[in-house]
């Protein structure tokens, strides 16, 4: 059985900084990103990652002050959030499939979920 394991969600003040976490089992994926939900609103592409790293895509909202990784592994996908907006506070969720494009349009894998909160 597939499963897909955010953490590291949380509350932080406004130009701070949080790591989130994304855990894969069951099977291995090429490609692993990040979305993101804010209350009131359509879920939103934030970033994905290739297997190896080298090839990565970014929404233009978070372009600059996120970024995202593979674990060595290569069954986790972290997103290094760093210069935090309060209109970043939404869930987040983990998102997996085998191409980047697929990811940001039909990922057929998806996590739970975890929140950030952003106060200003």
């Amino acid at each position: 059985q597939v499963q897909l394991v955010e953490s590291g969600g949380g509350l932080v003040q406004a130009g701070g900084s949080l790591r989130l976490s994304c855990a894969a089992s069951g099977r291995t994926f090429y490609a692993m990103g990040w979305f993101r939900q804010a209350p009131g609103k359509e879920r939103e592409f934030v970033a994905a990652s290739s297997w190896s790293g080298d090839s990565t895509s970014y929404a233009d909202s978070v372009q600059g002050r996120f970024t995202i990784s593979r674990g060595n592994a290569r069954n986790t996908v972290f997103l290094q959030m760093n210069s935090l907006k309060p209109e970043d506070t939404g869930i987040y969720y983990c998102a997996a499939d085998e191409t980047i494009v697929r990811v940001r349009s039909s990922a057929d894998y998806w996590g739970q979920g975890t929140q950030v909160t952003v106060s200003s």
